[in-house]
Parts: structure tokens; C-alpha cells; sequence
């Protein structure tokens, strides 16, 4: 369980997370939505210390974050940030083998092989393995640096708008995958999206934040609905239940 506790992160002296409470329960699928600038990345990298906060607490199993070890850490915290640059040039299985260096520390063995084998066939990368990053696409890219995350085996998975570049198909494909780490191995999962809809569709939870705030949270069910979006974006957002799932149109919303 990850608990946080009254953090307050200030850039330039004005707050962009302020005062936040929140539970992120152990072994479900955690999704933070709301609009740019609402503090969603920036409450992620703090949970996953890659950012300090000013004052508050982020407790990891009950651990405050500034007390683990930082390789230990690792073993247990995973983060994908929004943007992500390597100075070398690296095929899709060397990228994907740095997950392993929590444990391999760069020397593979192979148990470090099997699980990299295995991030590699969840993200459907078998056939790009031996291709160099600079011949992919952004969605092609992406897909490598998750498999990377995946790869860490962590029990904490973080990712900062892991859709980012994809087309729906391989969207999709990432979402079941990040459903499948929650329902299948137990991994808990934290991510910031923008669609709405893969919130409602694959979330366990949905955390909404505004001006660095939280201002609702429950499931899909009380999150997705006309009168907890327009508190969110203030927009009138028509939703509706398509095959079980709730769904917002928001290309028809009216303001």
C-alpha cells in the first residue's frame, strides 16, 4: 500500500501539489486524471522519490520513502516518466535489460534473461528486439520503455501517461497488459491519463486532482458520471453505458 500524506510540493513559491491525502490500494489498477497542470505527474514523481516534496509524507508499505535504501527501492518502485532519452544507441532487448539492473547490476544471469524474454512478449516486441530505438516510431518506443518497467518486476508499477504516441490499437494492448500485471501477478499500478475512458474502462480506482488538489476519488461507476466531470474540467460531459462500461463523450461536451 502506498500512503500519502499531507504533501506539499511548491515550485517558484507557488504550490502545484498542496496539502494531499491519499491511499493507493495494494494489488488494484490506480488511475489520476484532470487537467493539465492539476499536480498528476507531479504527485507520481514524488511517490516514486525521482522528486521531493516539501513537507508531508509518502509512506511505501508503510515506510516513509526518504528511509529506503535506494536499491532497494527499486526492487520495489517502478516509474515511466512522460519523456524519455538515452544518450547511447540501444536495440529494444538492450533497453528493456536495464529494468533488470536493481538486481543484475549489469551482469545478466538467467533468470534476469527470462524475465526480460518475458516484458518482451506482455508488450509484443518479439519481432523489434534486435532493432535499434532510432528505427522505431514513438508508439514502437514507447512500447520498449514499458517493456523496461515491466521488466523491473517491481510490486509498484508508476507510468506518467504511458498511451502517449500509441495508436488505439497498441493503446489498447498497453492497458490490458497493465490490467493483466494487477489481476494476473498482483502488481499495484498507478497511472496519469488523459482519456477518461481508459480510466473508466480498466481502473479499479480514479483519483481526480485540480489545482493541485484532490477533489474526488471512488470507481469508474461514481467517477465517470456528468456531475463529477463537470466539477473535474468544468464541461457538461454526456456519458453513457456502452457494454457495461461507462463512457464519457467529450467530443460532444458543451462548456
Amino acid at each position: 500500500m502506498i500512503e500519502i500524506r499531507n504533501v506539499t510540493k511548491r515550485y517558484g513559491g507557488r504550490p502545484v501539489v498542496s496539502d494531499v491525502s491519499l491511499t493507493i490500494p495494494k494489488g488494484q489498477v490506480t488511475s489520476f486524471i484532470g487537467p493539465n497542470g492539476a499536480g498528476k505527474s507531479t504527485l507520481l514523481s514524488m511517490m516514486s522519490r525521482l522528486s521531493g516534496k516539501d513537507s508531508g509524507e509518502v509512506l511505501i508499505d508503510g515506510r516513509e520513502i526518504d528511509r529506503w535504501d535506494s536499491g532497494e527501492l527499486a526492487k520495489r518502485v517502478s516509474i515511466l516518466k512522460q519523456t524519455n532519452q538515452i544518450g547511447v544507441r540501444l536495440t529494444v532487448r538492450e533497453l528493456v535489460s536495464f529494468g533488470r539492473y536493481p538486481y543484475s547490476k549489469g551482469r545478466l544471469n538467467a533468470s534476469d534473461r527470462a524475465a526480460i524474454d518475458e516484458a518482451i512478449h506482455y508488450l509484443g516486441l518479439e519481432e523489434l528486439q534486435d532493432r535499434y530505438l532510432d528505427q522505431l516510431s514513438g508508439g514502437q518506443c514507447q512500447r520498449a520503455y514499458i517493456a523496461m518497467t515491466v521488466a523491473q518486476n517491481t510490486d509498484y508499477v508508476l507510468l506518467d501517461e504511458p498511451l502517449n504516441n500509441l495508436d488505439m490499437k497498441h493503446a489498447v494492448q498497453i492497458m490490458k497488459v497493465l490490467r493483466r500485471l494487477s489481476g494476473e501477478l498482483g502488481k499495484t499500478v498507478v497511472i496519469v491519463l488523459h482519456d477518461i475512458n481508459f480510466a473508466s474502462c480498466y481502473s479499479d480506482r480514479i483519483v481526480a486532482l485540480k489545482h493541485g488538489k484532490v477533489v474526488r476519488e471512488g470507481t469508474a461507476e461514481e467517477m465517470i458520471s456528468p456531475e463529477a466531470l463537470r466539477e473535474i474540467y468544468e464541461m457538461d460531459i454526456p456519458v453513457e453505458n456502452i457494454r457495461g462500461q461507462r463512457i464519457g463523450v467529450y467530443f460532444a461536451a458543451s462548456f
